[in-house]
């Protein structure tokens, strides 16, 4: 399963990246206002910075707003994919942008019909807000249990990247059903890292080692 960062924020890309665990960045306007940059200078930047897939999100509601906005991110880069909401311009404009060969990633999803739709429009992401749904009384992961259940049913290519992951137990969960993706926060991310048991036996290992005669000139320094 890919992990991306879902930030627009350049300190946390820069750190995921030193980590050596993300495939990717996805983005979000709430993002950019987070970040507090312009994003003629922070989209190009992510672009850079980042060898995987970079979602970046349209603003227009219509099918033709969205089909220019969505050619002017794709020219910043060749590894943007332009984010389009599930709504019924939405899908129109992901047709008409698979069509040119522009990579989409059809987003705020949340019915496992809106996914077949994207998938039928060629989407080449799509992104089930699974924790949205659980702060809403729904279970999330369902969601995008189903998607991945239809898509494997009719073979479409359009790849399951669950979103708005709230704790790592979701990461859990999109690995277990055979997501494609998982984008989350940098705190989230950072998260993934840790068990309190990792740090206990750690530090016995540590305290042990101190005991143990030391091997001068060998692979642990003099």
């Amino acid at each position: 399963m890919k992990i991306f960062l879902d930030s627009a924020r350049l300190d946390e890309i820069k750190q995921a990246i030193d980590w050596g665990v993300i495939d990717g960045v996805t983005t979000n306007p709430s993002h950019v206002k987070s970040a507090g940059g312009n994003p003629s200078e922070i989209y190009p930047e992510i672009c850079r910075l980042v060898s995987g897939p970079v979602s970046i999100e349209t603003i227009a509601l219509d099918a033709e707003g969205i089909l220019r906005e969505g050619r002017a991110l794709a020219g910043i880069s060749d590894n943007v994919i332009v984010k389009v909401p599930v709504i019924r311009e939405g899908i129109k404009a992901i047709k008409m942008l698979s069509a040119e060969g522009i990579s989409t990633n059809a987003t705020i999803n949340f019915t496992p019909i809106q996914a077949l739709l994207a998938a039928k429009a060629g989407a080449t992401y799509i992104s089930p807000f699974i924790g949205r749904l659980d702060s809403a009384g729904q279970k999330g992961i369902d969601l995008a249990s189903q998607i991945r259940q239809i898509y494997d049913n009719y073979g479409f290519k359009t790849q399951l990247l669950t979103a708005a992951i709230r704790h790592p137990e979701h990461v859990l969960q999109s690995a277990l059903i055979g997501a494609d993706a998982c984008t989350m926060a940098f705190p989230i991310l950072a998260g993934l890292f840790d068990h309190h048991l990792t740090d206990t036996v750690l530090h016995q290992f540590l305290t042990d080692w101190e005991e143990v005669p030391k091997w001068i000139g060998g692979p642990y320094g003099d």
